[in-house]
């Protein structure tokens, strides 16, 4: 494990377990030798990252990466202008939004906003999801030169996420097809068994993101162009404001 992994690991420890912890706990819930863990957590003390309790000198994270990590989204290059449009679409559909980004072969959650709703889609901002099983990913791809994305269609693992998954590659080719000519793309139940989700490119700051709707499929089904109508009407007036 990196020395980078090992870090991270300690605040993930932290988010999972919810609560101070011994060094030994600690240790454990991030799956680290108590020696290593030693050695990582002086050195977040010593940044101003941990401190510790009162109680059994128990260890907890401070507020500095909450506050580090506030400033550093407020200058995210595309949330920033995305921001206003976001919340305006969790609203008019109480669904949950996501923002997403092509990796490689991977979609990266930007934001997600979830819905009001008690039975929602849930995910966290960061989370990878497969390209050929998401709504976000089946519109990056929509970017891609038509024989390219053939090529790269046959040559991917479209593994089956769920039994919905479309795990064919000419499959897949004629959804995204299909779905380009309309201008919105759509998973039903291909990523999470019981979510279905709507999706558009949106073309920021030089770049291309994805925006998505999702939300469970007794609601969203029945939904789809009218959900659809509302992200195309946000994807246009994101693309005509000014950077």
């Amino acid at each position: 494990m990196k020395p980078t992994d090992r870090a991270l690991g300690i605040f993930e420890a932290f988010e999972s377990v919810g609560r101070p912890m011994t060094l030994s706990e600690l240790a454990e819930a991030a799956g680290l030798p108590v020696s290593t863990s030693h050695g990582i957590v002086r050195v977040l003390m010593e940044r101003g990252y941990l401190y510790l309790t009162s109680r059994r000198k128990d260890l907890f994270p401070t507020r500095r990466l909450y506050d580090m990590a506030a400033k550093i989204i407020a200058n995210d290059p595309y949330l920033e202008r995305l921001e206003p449009y976001l919340g305006a679409l969790r609203d008019a559909t109480q669904e949950t939004v996501i923002v997403g980004k092509r990796q490689q072969n991977e979609i990266i959650y930007l934001s997600v906003l979830e819905g009001p709703q008690t039975i929602r889609y849930s995910a966290a901002a960061g989370a990878l999801k497969p390209l050929h099983s998401t709504s976000i990913g089946k519109a990056m791809l929509s970017r891609v030169e038509v024989g390219e994305l053939r090529r790269l269609l046959a040559e991917s693992a479209l593994a089956s996420v769920t039994d919905h998954t479309l795990t064919s590659a000419q499959a897949l080719f004629d959804d995204i097809a299909q779905s380009r000519e309309r201008g919105y793309f759509v998973t039903r139940g291909e990523s999470v068994s019981d979510v279905f989700a709507v999706a558009v490119p949106v073309d920021v700051n030089r770049d291309t993101l994805g925006i998505a709707i999702a939300g469970p499929r007794h609601r969203m089904d029945g939904q789809i162009e009218r959900i659809a109508a509302l992200v195309l009407d946000a994807k246009r007036a994101i693309e005509q404001s000014k950077p």
